[in-house]
């Protein structure tokens, strides 16, 4: 049976970039009409062979449809493209990569233009887009009602996980999980630097440390309980004032090695500086507390 495309909720995208390309395809391969716009035109000349109805302005994309979402490099970008837009009773869905603060005053010049606004945060690179079985999803914050209304649609390129009201939390929970994306691969670096001037096969030591990596993932939880509870000693199973004491043993090892320890150094910095504190005791947790400012 064909399938009826007017049946489908139609959409604009503001955007063409690697990411708003590859999340156009995935609404238009599932028969959604979809109303694109692009800076660089060019952009746009495959997706209109794919189905999509090019326009010649932001403004006129905007005019098309009710659900406007943006795609763009930065939340500069976002203010720009849509000046000279006419916002009133959209509800505008903001995927473009920002900071928190910037998503809560995105959603207050949103609604100062009678817009209904939500934040989007993209944990997929463009390949996993409209491959379910890749694992992305988009986080998404703001409006809740305006999540309910769009969360089928909005699902199609890739999962959908709400954080809740403050448009702000979309963006947050996103630089969490890069943060902590960047942490693991400084550690991973730093393993394969050690073992660079030998005769080891990286190829081999690879599946090592990937096993090791998920191995310890599940302390992420205990991190969790301890700083709910305020209890930083119960369930520990390797005391700081022992990790503190093996210190010299990496850099030791990173000096025999002619690796530079600048991507642990500062981590081995927070806990002896902790456990000056005396949090001897105590796991690793309390070097959250040490972050804040």
């Amino acid at each position: 049976m064909t399938q009826n495309t007017f049946e489908k909720t139609s959409l604009t995208l503001l955007g063409l970039g690697t990411m708003g390309t590859a999340l156009a395809r995935g609404w238009l391969a599932a028969g959604h009409p979809v109303t694109v716009w692009n800076r660089t035109p060019a952009r746009a000349t495959a997706l209109a062979g794919e189905g999509a109805s090019v326009v010649d302005s932001a403004a006129e994309a905007v005019a098309a449809n009710s659900l406007v979402l943006v795609c763009l490099l930065d939340d500069a970008s976002v203010g720009e493209v849509l000046a000279g837009t006419d916002l009133a009773g959209r509800d505008l869905v903001n995927l473009t990569t920002g900071t928190p603060a910037q998503a809560r005053s995105r959603a207050e010049w949103a609604r100062e233009r009678g817009a209904r606004y939500l934040d989007g945060g993209i944990m997929a690179v463009p390949p996993m887009i409209g491959t379910p079985e890749a694992g992305g999803f988009v986080f998404y914050s703001g409006a809740r009602d305006v999540f309910e209304r769009h969360q089928q649609i909005l699902g199609v390129p890739a999962g959908t996980v709400y954080v809740g009201e403050d448009a702000g939390h979309a963006a947050l929970y996103d630089v969490a999980l890069l943060s902590a994306m960047y942490g693991m691969f400084a550690g991973a670096a730093h393993a394969f630097a050690l073992l660079r001037k030998e005769d080891i096969d990286p190829a081999s030591f690879a599946p090592l440390l990937a096993d090791w990596l998920v191995a310890m993932t599940p302390s992420v939880h205990q991190t969790a309980d301890q700083l709910r509870s305020g209890d930083h000693t119960t369930g520990v199973g390797s005391r700081l004032a022992m990790q503190v004491a093996g210190i010299p043993t990496f850099t030791g090892t990173a000096e025999e090695q002619g690796v530079s320890p600048e991507l642990l150094s500062p981590y081995f910095e927070l806990m002896r500086r902790r456990l000056a504190e005396g949090g001897g005791e105590e796991g690793l947790t309390g070097v959250v507390d040490l972050l804040m400012r």
